[in-house]
């Protein structure tokens, strides 16, 4: 089982905050692909080239191997005002 967690807007806009996963996909390319399957706000969220993510608390901008007891957060861009 892997958890997926989303932060600020894109939890609102997901209407939850984390899954748990039993599927394990092989990386984040296909946890993405995963995801999109969802709908059209999951596919905004997860396919935006501006989102951030964190394997196990760690930023990465690259694709990553997923393996079981990861937790893979999704935050969306950081705004200034």
């Amino acid at each position: 089982m892997i958890k997926v967690l989303f932060f600020a807007s894109y939890r609102e806009k997901l209407g939850t905050d984390r899954l748990e996963l039993a599927e394990i996909p092989e990386n984040l390319s296909a946890l993405r692909s995963l995801l999109s399957e969802r709908g059209q706000d999951w596919q905004e969220v997860v396919n935006d080239s501006r989102t951030l993510v964190a394997l196990n608390q760690t930023m990465t901008r690259k694709d990553f191997a997923i393996k079981e007891g990861d937790e893979i957060a999704f935050f969306p861009p950081v705004t200034g005002g």
